[in-house]
């Protein structure tokens, strides 16, 4: 049994299945995940959900610093008794969808790297949360359910592309870093889930007139599966299939394709379009 693993026990400490906590306790795989997240002794990093501090004593060990979050209050004392011996560690109890993320990390280096084993019930909104807030970012390292990963990673055209995969895609060069069957896991989940790094592009993928404008578009293409674009141009922005059509035609698309077979070139041509229709009108 590991130390880390004989710590919880020892503090009778129960696992709370609605905070999805679910720990690993392998030093080898943990260390492997570290390497795997391209961390340097130049990197400050922001780790999300450090758990009972397996990974985080990794972490400090290879990079500049690092600034752990972590919502359970009963794991505080414990994580603080575990890095004790680490000055590079800072750790803040809260909820990472709630804390100013500008103001907090203000004190590290930055581009920041960052490190997570996210909770499973908020892997979308936080992946969006670091994505949209506005701080500069190296890249993502994260542990998410093995179905996310495949979201994230999806191809055009395939079910699993989506709004996920394209704002994914749109600011970083995901790739799979490691397959983590459940059973790596205490508790085990449901599910397997997969370890996914993301460089930050150096600018996005395509260019738009509006980002904005782009989401929204890209949201609609996937508001009615299985509708043409057109459709979903009409349902999402009330516009009239005459002015739906046009947009597609001035993007050069067929108005008969379907959204989720959009590219990201696509869906750019397309916003640029409906940016240029929006601004044309009174």
């Amino acid at each position: 049994m590991s130390k880390t693993k004989e710590r919880i026990r020892d503090s009778q400490l129960r696992y709370k299945q609605g905070l999805g906590q679910n720990f690993i306790y392998d030093e080898e795989l943990l260390k492997a995940l570290v390497d795997l997240s391209q961390v340097t002794p130049e990197d400050d990093v922001l780790e999300v959900g450090p758990g009972a501090g397996s990974m985080t004593k990794y972490l400090c060990r290879q990079a500049h610093h690092v600034l752990s979050v972590e919502l359970d209050e009963r794991l505080i004392p414990l994580l603080n008794a575990y890095m004790e011996g680490y000055d590079n560690f800072t750790l803040l109890q809260g909820d990472i969808m709630a804390l100013n993320l500008a103001q907090i990390t203000a004190p590290l280096r930055r581009p920041l790297s960052v490190v997570a084993n996210i909770p499973y019930y908020i892997t979308t909104p936080l992946i969006t949360l670091l994505l949209t807030c506005g701080l500069p970012l190296r890249r993502l390292a994260l542990m998410v359910q093995r179905e996310v990963a495949d979201k994230m990673l999806a191809r055009p055209g395939t079910d699993a592309w989506g709004p996920l995969a394209i704002r994914c895609q749109y600011f970083c060069e995901p790739y799979l870093a490691m397959e983590v069957p459940a059973g790596c896991f205490t508790p085990p989940p449901k599910v397997d889930s997969a370890f996914v790094v993301l460089p930050m592009r150096e600018r996005p993928a395509v260019e738009v007139r509006s980002e904005a404008d782009f989401f929204r578009v890209a949201a609609a293409a996937f508001a009615l599966r299985r509708k043409t674009m057109v459709n979903n141009l009409c349902a999402t922005f009330r516009l009239e299939r005459q002015e739906a059509a046009a947009l597609m035609d001035a993007a050069g698309l067929d108005e008969k394709l379907r959204g989720e077979k959009l590219t990201l070139a696509e869906l750019a041509r397309l916003t640029d379009a409906y940016t240029a229709l929006k601004e044309d009108k009174p």
